[in-house]
C-alpha cells in the first residue's frame, strides 16, 4: 500500500511541534500558516485578552500598530470571540453582513485598516485552556472560502497538542525556577552531573564557589577537590551512584567533607542520584546532584522579613540575625555600635516576642524560618 504524505503539510507540522522550543513560540510555524492561508495578519492569543490580564499575543503579518491597539483596548470591541470551541468559522459566517457593518468594530476598526474577513478558531477546556487562533486578510483578497477552513480544522488537534506541551514545558521551568530560587537562598551551592560526570548546570552560589577555586574547582568540565584524599573519595562516590542509577538500584545519598588549603573551614559536601524517569533517556540528562556547604557564607534573612514574622524593632531584627549568623552577644553588641547591656536588653525582648528562652533556640527559630527564602523575586 502506497501513502501519501504531503510535504507541505508536513513541514508545517514539523514547525508546529518545534514551536515550544523556539525563543519566540511558534514563529516559524505562524510565518508558513499565514502564507499557506494566503492571510494578511495571524495572531495565536494564549491568554485572551481581558480588562484585568494583558493579551498574550503571538502575531505574523499585520500593523504593529493596529496590533498594539487591539491589545490596549480595542479587543471590547470584537465580536468575533467565544467562536464555538474547535470549530473553524470564518467572520461573515458568525456575522451577518448588516451586523458587522453596523458594529463599532467594523466602524473604528475594519475599515479604517482595511480589513475585510477574518478566519478563526477557539480552544477552550475550563482550567486549561483558552487560546485563540485568528486570520485577516484585507479587503482586496476574498473572503476565506473551503480550502482554508479545511487547512485549519485538519491544523487544529495538532495545534492543541503543541500549547499542551508548550504549558507543560512552561510551568516545569517555573516550578524549577521556584525550587532553585528557594536553594540559593540557602546559599547552598547546587551542581548537577550528566550519565558521564560531567557538569550540565550549576546555580550562581556554586559558579562562584567553583571560581575561587577554594577547595573544589571545574576541570575539563568535572568536579575537582584540591585534597587528592578527598577527591579520590568523592570520584568513587560518583561512580558508585552512576553505576547504581544505570542499573536502576536505589542508593542513599552520600555525605563527605573537603578539607580546604590555609585556615579555611571544611566544605560540607552530599551527593544523591537523580531518580531516572523511567522512560528511555538519551545522553545530557541530569542523573547526579552535588550539594556543597560553605559554611563562611552566612544565610542572610532579610531584617524587615524578620521584623515583621516576629514583631520585632530593626535593631532587635538585626541582633537576632548577627546571632543566627554565628556571632555571640558581645560581638553582635559591637556591629550594633551598643554596649553589651544594652545588646542583653534586646535580646530579652527578641525571646519574649518568639517564645523561645535560649539563644540556641533563637538562631535555630531564625534560620528555619521563612524568611530565609525572603530574596529578590525569582525569575519564571
Amino acid at each position: 500500500m502506497r501513502v501519501h504524505i504531503d510535504p507541505t503539510f508536513s513541514a508545517l507540522l514539523g514547525e508546529l511541534y518545534q514551536g515550544p522550543l523556539e525563543e519566540q513560540p511558534w514563529q516559524a510555524f505562524l510565518a508558513s500558516v499565514r502564507r499557506l492561508l494566503g492571510a494578511n495578519l495571524v495572531t495565536l492569543l494564549l491568554r485572551p485578552p481581558s480588562k484585568e490580564e494583558q493579551v498574550v499575543m503571538l502575531c505574523d503579518g499585520g500593523s504593529l500598530s493596529s496590533i498594539k491597539s487591539y491589545n490596549e483596548g480595542q479587543f471590547v470591541l470584537d465580536p468575533f470571540v467565544d467562536l464555538p470551541s474547535r470549530e473553524v468559522v470564518s467572520l461573515h459566517e458568525y456575522l451577518s453582513p448588516a451586523t458587522l457593518l453596523a458594529s463599532d468594530f467594523y466602524r473604528i476598526i475594519m475599515e479604517p485598516q482595511g480589513w475585510y474577513d477574518f478566519l478563526g478558531v477557539d480552544i477552550r477546556e475550563e482550567q486549561e485552556l483558552d487560546v485563540r487562533f485568528r486570520a485577516g486578510r484585507y479587503r482586496d483578497a476574498a473572503a476565506f472560502g473551503a480550502r482554508e477552513k479545511a487547512l485549519l480544522q485538519a491544523l487544529l488537534p495538532h495545534l492543541e497538542r503543541s500549547i499542551r506541551l508548550q504549558t507543560c514545558i512552561h510551568r516545569t521551568d517555573r516550578e524549577r525556577a521556584v525550587y532553585a530560587g528557594a536553594v540559593e537562598q540557602l546559599l547552598v551551592a547546587t551542581v548537577i552531573l550528566d550519565e558521564q560526570g560531567r557538569v550540565l548546570s550549576t546555580n550562581a552560589t556554586a559558579t562562584a564557589l567553583l571560581a575561587s577555586g577554594a577547595g573544589v574547582a571545574l576541570v575539563d568540565n568535572r568536579l575537582r577537590l584540591s585534597d587528592p584524599a578527598a577527591n579520590r573519595e568523592l570520584s568513587n562516590l560518583l561512580t558508585e551512584l552512576l553505576q547504581s542509577r544505570r542499573q536502576h538500584a536505589p542508593r542513599p545519598a552520600r555525605a563527605m567533607h573537603v578539607p580546604r588549603p590555609g585556615t579555611l573551614p571544611d566544605l560540607g559536601l552530599v551527593v544523591r542520584a537523580v531518580a531516572a524517569a523511567g522512560g528511555p533517556e538519551g545522553r545530557g540528562i541530569p542523573s547526579i546532584a552535588v550539594f556543597i556547604r560553605d559554611p563562611q557564607l552566612a544565610a542572610e534573612p532579610q531584617q524587615q522579613v524578620i521584623g515583621r514574622l516576629y514583631s520585632l524593632t530593626p535593631t532587635e531584627a538585626s541582633l537576632a540575625m548577627l546571632l543566627a549568623n554565628g556571632l555571640n552577644l558581645d560581638e553582635a553588641a559591637a556591629e550594633l555600635f551598643v554596649s553589651r547591656n544594652t545588646a542583653r536588653a534586646h535580646l530579652r525582648a527578641v525571646f519574649a516576642k518568639t517564645g523561645v528562652t535560649r539563644q540556641s533556640g533563637l538562631v535555630r527559630l531564625i534560620l528555619n524560618s521563612v524568611a530565609s527564602f525572603a530574596g529578590e523575586e525569582t525569575p519564571i
